[in-house]
């Protein structure tokens, strides 16, 4: 796969007037300036240190790392607009290393005869092997190429650490809702790479839809807005005003009721933690199932789980905290739409634990007590003598040790006297969840049949 000097900035250059019908409209919208590139001000707003390093064209090796649709490809495309080194467009689905050698080949050369650096991007660089990447190695090393990988995989699993740590990480957020909406908006009234000339225009609440439609995605929400203006334009309808039913009808899509920031959002998280609390697996999956559908982010939703594992299983099974915390990891490493499975999962297994919210309910009541008694001071025999002074004035005085003296654990006091016969934490017996699920030493279930009584709870939850 060999570039000429005419071909290196081909993938970004502006199409024709007679070849623009048949590009997509993501591609024909796609930003070539700092200006134009929305949801990403973090790294090429004015003054950013990686807006500067490519105005200045003096970028390192980059590891572009993004959801889909984020802007990585246009990020590359700007950067070889704006620098003064040859862009050689690299494709690791096509690809392999004796391509990669007539391109260093060719990097060579040209730096010897002209001094001109070369920088080679490869699109989706997760897919290339270890033997692949290995490859770049010594041309990144040695300053042969400027290298920027773009990929949606965690670079840290995705890509060799040796050429990793060559490469600066840079980390494109997913776009938010302002700025899905502002790329729509503009594809609609662009005149030439856009929209414009076709009259159609969204209903506020059809905006809406496609924006959670997109999820982040812009390419998803371009493609879906030029096929939905097309299917007008061949109606014979434009100019008109397209409707929410109408587009979620030609997308195939559910209207659901749904609004990430109002009421909706919080009675779906609500109805969806009150199932999973009273061991309601099939109410949980189909709560989980709206707020999916309706484009909630998955990791708010995994970090509800996160939440209700210790808040409401608490003790009563401990492997709750490490499943939701993995399935938060799952979602953030995996993403949609193969991350819904980590969460269906994790809903299933949350809903059939037992639940206890002893931990919870304790740590309000010794909240409660810190806020009244104020700054009690710790008893000396707690304190830790680490001078000679703090010993005279009776630090650690009176200490038992209890691995010596096991005795301590139950008689030696761990309060300050004012608080003295307080109890915080009550296993209470844990209901719901499978009753054949087994409880491991120290749960609040074993604590009980030890103790030969069940404890009643003696604060309420919160609700959600």
């Amino acid at each position: 796969m060999a570039f000429t000097e005419d071909s290196q900035t081909e993938l970004f250059a502006p199409a024709e007037p007679r070849q623009r019908a048949a590009t997509p409209l993501a591609e024909r919208m796609r930003p070539r300036d700092f200006a134009d590139l929305v949801g990403q001000d973090h790294l090429v707003g004015e003054h950013q240190p990686l807006r500067r390093a490519i105005e200045a064209d003096q970028i390192p090796s980059l590891i572009l790392w993004g959801p889909p649709g984020s802007g990585k490809t246009t990020l590359a495309g700007i950067i070889a607009r704006k620098t003064r080194a040859a862009f050689v467009p690299f494709s690791a689905v096509t690809s392999g290393i004796p391509e990669l050698r007539a391109v260093i080949r060719e990097a060579i050369q040209r730096r010897t005869v002209s001094g001109q650096r070369t920088i080679v991007f490869v699109d989706e660089i997760h897919r290339f092997n270890k033997a692949q990447q290995d490859a770049f190695l010594p041309h990144v090393e040695r300053g042969e190429i400027i290298l920027i990988g773009a990929t949606t995989q965690n670079p840290s699993f995705e890509v060799i650490p040796p050429l990793l740590s060559r490469s600066m990480v840079v980390v494109l957020n997913p776009l938010d809702e302002e700025a899905m909406g502002q790329i729509i908006d503009r594809a609609l009234r662009d005149p030439e790479r856009g929209l414009g000339q076709s009259g159609v225009t969204l209903a506020e609440e059809a905006r809406e839809l496609l924006i959670q439609y997109g999820n982040g995605d812009a390419r998803q929400a371009l493609t879906a807005l030029e096929f939905v203006v097309a299917q007008v334009a061949a109606q014979g309808q434009a100019p008109t005003v397209v409707t929410r039913e109408q587009l979620a009808r030609m997308l195939q899509q559910k209207t659901l009721r749904y609004d990430k920031k109002g009421e909706e959002h919080y009675n779906l998280i609500s109805a969806y933690i009150k199932s999973l609390r009273d061991s309601d697996a099939d109410g949980a999956l189909y709560w989980l199932a709206r707020m999916l559908e309706g484009g909630e982010d998955p990791k708010f939703i995994a970090r509800r789980m996160v939440i209700f594992a210790s808040e409401d299983i608490g003790n009563a099974n401990p492997l709750a905290l490490v499943v939701a915390t993995s399935v938060f990891y799952a979602v953030e490493v995996v993403g949609l739409p193969e991350a819904q499975i980590n969460l269906a999962q994790g809903t299933t297994f949350l809903a059939t634990c037992p639940k206890s919210n002893a931990s919870y309910t304790g740590l309000l009541k010794a909240l409660a007590d810190a806020k009244a008694w104020g700054n009690l001071p710790v008893p000396l025999h707690l304190r830790n003598a680490v001078t000679s002074l703090m010993k005279d004035l009776g630090y650690g005085k009176g200490y038992r040790y209890v691995h010596q003296d096991p005795g301590a654990a139950t008689e030696q006091t761990h309060l300050p006297p004012e608080l003295q016969g307080r109890v915080y934490y009550q296993p209470n017996q844990p209901s719901g969840g499978d009753p054949l699920s087994v409880q491991p030493p120290g749960s609040d279930q074993a604590h009980d049949k030890e103790a030969g009584q069940s404890t009643t709870k003696s604060m309420k939850p919160r609700s959600v």
